[in-house]
């Protein structure tokens, strides 16, 4: 099977970088039937140059990843970005994050969040056209932990010197008016359309948060009727640097 032609790699340095974000379930379908292939095509369909994966490892043991790296670059030409603890694991907690080639990993920081589950977040720094520091979460189940949470993620952010940046995962908050306040604050949120369950996708639970130098456009992707590839929805985006108002 070759891989689909890398129409981002001559792209123009100011050109948008198209990010997308998922909870592939460690590649467990709407059918219940575990397909990894299948997750990566639909991966090289939306063509991204940044993926943020969430449940990307098994959760037992050393936690293998259920997406083989050999698989990943022949089907979608994207490269694993060196964020696991180990050499098993595609990355940190379940979050994994892939990237077309010129892209690269600059900086990381792998951070374990507060709460009654074993939760993480990968602060990922890319080296691009423009600045970018990507951070790839999947936050807790209870709204007492994500807000925890999301203050130990600004905490770790404010730690460092500021770059522009987007926070993208599962938020796992159900609710379009509440609960995500402390992001809020100091985040502009984008929130689509439902991404949960897939079948009846109505919860927006998948999400992007971003700084305001950064522009983040949602990208409508469409929804085939065919059996899907996780429970969960992806989520598209193009980002840019954002264009100073004109005085």
């Amino acid at each position: 099977m070759d891989a689909p032609p890398d129409a981002q790699a001559d792209a123009a340095p100011d050109a948008p970088l198209r990010l997308a974000s998922w909870n592939i379930r460690a590649g467990l379908g709407s059918d219940l039937r575990r397909d990894a292939e299948r997750v990566l095509t639909a991966i090289a369909a939306m063509a991204p140059d940044l993926i943020a994966l969430q449940e990307a490892d098994f959760r037992m043991g050393a936690r293998p990843t259920a997406l083989p790296r050999a698989l990943i670059r022949e089907i979608t030409g994207m490269e694993p970005l060196g964020i696991g603890a180990n050499e098993v694991s595609l990355g940190w907690h379940g979050n994994a994050i892939l990237a077309r080639p010129g892209l690269a990993l600059a900086g990381v920081e792998r951070v374990d969040l507060p709460g009654l589950e074993p939760r993480g977040a990968v602060i990922a720094d890319i080296a691009g056209a423009f600045p970018l520091r990507l951070v790839a979460a999947h936050f807790g189940l209870l709204r007492r932990s994500r807000r925890l949470q999301f203050d130990h993620v600004r905490a770790a952010l404010d730690r460092l010197d500021p770059l522009p940046t987007v926070i993208t995962g599962d938020f796992n908050e159900w609710s379009r008016k509440v609960g995500l306040g402390r992001i809020a604050k100091h985040f502009t949120l984008v929130t689509p359309r439902g991404t949960y369950p897939a079948r009846l996708a109505r919860a927006p639970l998948d999400r992007m948060a971003h700084t305001d130098d950064l522009s983040v456009s949602l990208i409508d992707l469409p929804r085939g009727r065919a059996p899907f590839a996780s429970d969960h929805l992806p989520i598209l985006a193009e980002v840019s640097p954002a264009r100073p108002n004109p005085a």
